[in-house]
C-alpha cells in the first residue's frame, strides 16, 4: 500500500490518513484507500507504509494537515479504538501551541471525519449484543480530539460486519465514501453542524518545562 499517490496536489483540500496493520488482509478499507487514490485533491497517507519503524515525521505530517481543509480518519476498529500507529500519530502530531492550546490554531475550523470498519455486525453493538453498548458509546475520544482543536466532527462513516460483508456490499460502501469525498464540504446534514470553538486549555496544564507527565 505504499505506491506513490499521482491523484494528490502540492495542497490536497483533503488529508486522509489510513491505518492498518495489515494491508492483504483488508477487504473494506483496502478498497476505500485504493479508490480514494483516484479522486483528485485528495492525498494519501498510509500510516503503516510511511512509517513502519514508528518513527513518525511530525512537522511533515503537521504541514499536510495544516493545508487541507479536512481530515480523514480511516481505519479498521480494533479493541474498540484505532490501531496503535494511528494513536501515536494523534501523540506525537497534534501538539499542544500547533493543534491546541492558546496559540494552538492550525487546525481550527477544519473537519474530521471518521471512516472505520468493525469486525462485529451491528447488531452486537447493543445492550443486549455481545459488544454491550451501541457503536456511539465509543466515539467520544473522536468527538473530544476534534473538539478539543476546534474541528467540526462530521458524522462517521461505517461499515459494521466487514469480514462478512458481500462484494456488492463493499462496492456499495465505497461508493458512498468516494461521493462524500469529491462533495466535501456540500453535504446537508454538515449545513445544520455549528462550528466548533477550541476547547480553552489554560497554559498552567501544560507546563513548558513538565511536558511529560
Amino acid at each position: 500500500m505504499d505506491e506513490p499517490d499521482a491523484a494528490a496536489a502540492a495542497d490536497p483540500d483533503v488529508y486522509l490518513v489510513a491505518a492498518h496493520p495489515q494491508w492483504r488482509e483488508s477487504r473494506v478499507n483496502r478498497r476505500l484507500v485504493e479508490a480514494a487514490r483516484g479522486v483528485p485533491g485528495v492525498r494519501v497517507q498510509d500510516l503503516y507504509g510511511a512509517y513502519p519503524d514508528y518513527d513518525i515525521d511530525v512537522a511533515a505530517e503537521q504541514k499536510r494537515m495544516a493545508a487541507a481543509r479536512l481530515l480523514v480518519l480511516l481505519h479498521p476498529i480494533q479493541w474498540y479504538s484505532m490501531p496503535a500507529l494511528l494513536k501515536l500519530w494523534l501523540d506525537e502530531v497534534l501538539t499542544h501551541g500547533w493543534a491546541y492550546g492558546r496559540n494552538g490554531t492550525a487546525l481550527q475550523g477544519k473537519d474530521l471525519w471518521l471512516v472505520a470498519s468493525t469486525g462485529g455486525p451491528e447488531p452486537s453493538y447493543h445492550p443486549q449484543g455481545y459488544n454491550r453498548y451501541f457503536f456511539d458509546a465509543f466515539l467520544p475520544p473522536y468527538e473530544q480530539t476534534a473538539a478539543l482543536c476546534g474541528m467540526r466532527f462530521l458524522p462517521p462513516l461505517l461499515l459494521h460486519g466487514a469480514q462478512r460483508a458481500s462484494d456488492a456490499q463493499i462496492a456499495a460502501h465505497a461508493d458512498i465514501f468516494i461521493e462524500r469525498l469529491r462533495s466535501h464540504p456540500d453535504w446537508p446534514e454538515i449545513e445544520d453542524l455549528p462550528a466548533c470553538p477550541a476547547c480553552d486549555v489554560p497554559d498552567t496544564d501544560r507546563p513548558a518545562d513538565h511536558p511529560e507527565d
